[in-house]
């Protein structure tokens, strides 16, 4: 129970098998108070219900948590819902430790050539621009409760190296490493630690999408692509919502309390840098 008495938000927590949900689960259940975050609804063509958690799935998802929580639907693209969100953590449940930027958007994947300016914005608006505004948002009550704090963000193995048809995606995540280096240079003072995480590809719901879209891209079977994605990866297989759970709930941890500016891999050996 490392995170008895903690209040997290975990943003992007919304669908039943997503890795913001998974991280939540982790973190509540080690004691931790978690608010559950999505956008809640579609609000636009970047954000199709099939992609996005709904009110419905997050309030079921908060409900079989332990240790209470609530539920509070936030579009990260916006910087006065994200300090709504962080000011629903301290007048819910009275005060704010634990902040995870999950929400993301994966599923504008196009050519290079097919990339319109629409598309682009969209990805750096949820990816870059919304864990700006999220850290922005938690920082600063965190600062104001003068006890310290754990900041992170779910970049990707694409923080680190380069894929096609995603070239927003992979500038966001490059970015996410930029903004945590210098974040914590000014945040460190405070005993707020800020950090990302890096997973190589987890089949969620999103990964399904990603594996389907991408097997079609190589003119392979699903069967085929995952084979093949497994026999580059040391650990023989892909990632899994737990394993980078796990990750989070130790950069939240007193074990990493002399950790900061950091981006870990969480990809079985795939990506070594």
């Amino acid at each position: 129970m490392r995170f008895a008495g903690k209040v997290a938000v975990v943003t992007g927590s919304g669908r039943e098998a997503g890795l913001g949900a998974g991280i939540a689960r982790r973190l509540a259940a080690e004691g931790a108070t978690v608010v559950i975050s999505d956008i809640g609804g579609s609000k636009d063509a970047a954000t199709p219900d099939a992609m996005i958690g709904g009110t419905a799935e997050m309030d079921a998802i908060a409900a079989a948590l332990p240790h209470g929580g609530s539920t509070f639907a936030c579009d990260v693209r916006d910087p006065d819902q994200m300090r709504a969100l962080a000011a629903h953590a301290v007048s819910a449940h009275g005060g704010l430790d634990i902040w995870v930027n999950n929400a993301g958007i994966g599923y504008i994947m196009k050519p290079l050539l097919e990339v319109s300016a629409e598309d682009w914005r969209a990805v750096i608006d949820v990816n870059l621009s919304g864990a700006w505004f999220g850290l922005q948002a938690a920082a600063d009550v965190m600062v104001k409760q003068g006890r310290g704090g754990r900041i992170i963000n779910i970049a990707s193995q694409a923080a680190k190296s380069g894929f096609p048809h995603a070239q927003a995606y992979t500038a966001s995540k490059h970015g996410l490493v930029g903004l945590i280096r210098s974040a914590s240079i000014e945040l460190g003072p405070h005993s707020i630690t800020v950090n990302n995480v890096c997973p190589n590809h987890v089949t969620t719901g999103l990964g399904q999408w990603q594996n389907e879209h991408f097997a079609a891209v190589q003119s392979k079977s699903v069967e085929q692509y995952l084979a093949e994605m497994a026999a580059r990866i040391p650990m023989g297989r892909p990632g899994l919502p737990q394993d980078t759970a796990g990750a989070v709930a130790f950069l939240c941890s007193d074990d990493s309390a002399y950790i900061t500016g950091e981006s870990m891999n969480v990809s079985g050996g795939e990506e070594p840098h």
